[in-house]
């Protein structure tokens, strides 16, 4: 193990200085840390929430010593942190993972539920290189649209497209109906996407039609962080530290099980 990992590996305790809501399922907590505020676009934490559990988070902001995580409840660690006010102390380890790479030209980002938030981070990075940034989001509702006021400030008007599902603001469809005829129209030098698993999955099926560049952040259930106990395989692939940000070359190999199956608490193969 590099010197480098063995420090981001080491748990330390720091505190959390703000909490923000971002929605009614959504808050977004900023904490301290040396090693996880030098963070790149899609790299992740292992957020230790005290007598409870320790979860991975995608990062969503990382600059002047803080780091910024967003979360939706989804089980009892999530809940547990949700009920955390500011000033109550947390462990992280981290940053782990690879990072989206940094592209020019014409970029199109496509997010759904809380994986706009490593694409909020990549998007602020891009918009210093080029002006040229399209936006798709999707959520159930127009209160689960995370960022879009930020997302709007980087990107124009006409270059961020909405979508929820019950047609309470931008489009009524799911975030990828509106891929296809955009793409037809738009030339991409580079797509990113991050989500729900079954979202990536069609992406990278619209994209494969036409040829497209395409980076993917996948999520799965990850124990360890570092690669060693397995639980976030993806054919020969663990999403922890071969990921979890993987190309469309990576994603044709392990395509049979991309928005298919993964491995659940007890090892076993379960839907995803």
């Amino acid at each position: 193990m590099s010197a480098w990992l063995t420090a981001a590996n080491t748990l330390r305790t720091t505190e959390i200085v703000q909490i923000r809501t971002e929605s009614p399922t959504v808050k977004t907590y900023v904490l301290p840390d040396r090693l996880c505020c030098k963070a790149k676009p899609g790299q992740f934490l292992m957020l230790w929430i005290p007598g409870i559990d320790e979860i991975p988070l995608s990062i969503m902001e990382a600059k002047n010593g803080l780091v910024s995580v967003s979360v939706k409840v989804v089980g009892d660690a999530t809940r547990h942190l949700h009920g955390m006010e500011a000033g109550a102390t947390v462990g992280v380890r981290g940053p782990f993972g690879n990072s989206f790479t940094e592209s020019r030209g014409r970029i199109l980002l496509v997010g759904g539920g809380t994986g706009v938030a490593p694409l909020l981070f990549l998007a602020r990075q891009l918009s210093a290189k080029t002006e040229r940034l399209s936006f798709v989001e999707g959520a159930k509702t127009k209160d689960e649209l995370l960022f879009v006021r930020e997302l709007g400030g980087i990107c124009n008007e006409k270059s961020l497209i909405t979508t929820t599902e019950d047609g309470t603001a931008g489009l009524q469809c799911l975030v990828t109906e509106p891929l296809a005829s955009l793409l037809d129209r738009e030339h991409f030098d580079m797509i990113y996407t991050c989500g729900p698993e079954v979202m990536v999955k069609k992406i990278f099926e619209i994209t494969e039609q036409r040829k497209l560049p395409l980076e993917a952040s996948l999520e799965r259930l990850m124990r360890c962080g570092i690669g060693l106990c397995g639980s976030c395989m993806i054919g020969k692939y663990r999403v922890c530290r071969d990921g979890p940000v993987f190309t469309a070359a990576q994603l044709r190999e392990v395509k049979d099980e991309l928005g298919v199956s993964k491995l659940g608490f007890d090892g076993s193969r379960i839907p995803v």
